[in-house]
């Protein structure tokens, strides 16, 4: 299958505008599945709970859901993209899978990240798996990456590739996912941002570089470090079944969870 990666420079707050830039930068490109950054239609730096609400769309009713599917049934692909949802007073910085029949899943971001917890309520979705049909995919956002449990929980129940919406400000994020992927045998697509956005009284600069990560930890695909980029990479998701690391070790089945420590959450 063909994976690609929408890398955005969003405007802030003009949702048009940053959904016809990401149809723009697929173009006549062609994926089975597309991943698209973390907030990709609104911008990051949103001044309190209250532009959230503001900024936000229901699922699947919402103006991006509806753009996204019909890209998908007109184009025939699968995608990730991250939103902000509302689902009655609650807000949450989310993503949808989305397909050429429709809403597929969601996933409300676990692990907020700084001032993303005075924006939006915490996630309350668990790590599900979405069988495609081409691929199990895993859906985490950003900052879940700083907690190898949320890839480790998406892996033991069947992920072959983890869609990772971002909007990544520190630097070792991409690196990260390199021992991420090596530690669960996976594939990864880490759709981020680039440019800068100075709200909130402070000035916030995200780092480009959007990755693909194959199951051994190598690096399949890059995208640009300042600049909207669009990258495609073909792989095989059956790859990421074969879990042996030799022929006496598995990645899983050599796991001892009854040593682990169920109270810190380790099983």
């Amino acid at each position: 299958m063909i994976l690609g990666i929408v890398q955005t420079n969003p405007e802030f707050g003009n949702v048009d505008r940053n959904l016809k830039e990401i149809e723009e930068l697929i173009g006549p490109r062609e994926a089975d599945l597309w991943i698209m950054p973390e907030l990709a239609t609104t911008g990051y730096e949103l001044r309190g709970r209250e532009e959230s609400l503001e900024l936000s769309e229901e699922v699947p009713n919402g103006k991006s859901s509806k753009w996204l599917h019909r890209l998908c049934k007109e184009k025939n692909f699968y995608a990730v993209m991250g939103l902000i949802e509302r689902d009655g007073d609650q807000v949450y910085n989310g993503s949808i899978v989305m397909g050429p029949k429709g809403l597929i899943g969601r996933y409300r971001k676990i692990h907020l990240y700084d001032k993303e917890n005075l924006r939006f309520d915490k996630g309350d979705i668990p790590f599900m798996v979405h069988d495609l049909g081409i691929a199990r995919i895993g859906v985490m956002i950003c900052f879940d990456w700083r907690f190898p449990e949320a890839m480790r929980t998406l892996c033991l129940r069947g992920a072959q590739i983890i869609a990772h919406p971002s909007n990544l400000v520190l630097p070792y994020g991409q690196a990260a996912m390199v021992t991420r992927c090596l530690e669960n045998h996976v594939f990864a697509a880490t759709a981020n941002r680039v440019g800068t956005e100075a709200r909130d009284g402070r000035t916030v600069s995200f780092t480009g570089r959007s990755v693909v990560i194959g199951t051994k930890g190598e690096l399949l695909v890059s995208g640009a470090l300042a600049s909207a980029d669009c990258m495609t990479v073909e792989i095989d998701p059956a790859k990421a079944d074969d879990k042996a690391i030799h022929h006496y070790d598995d990645t899983f089945g050599s796991r001892r969870p009854e040593f682990y420590d169920k109270r810190l959450g380790l099983e």
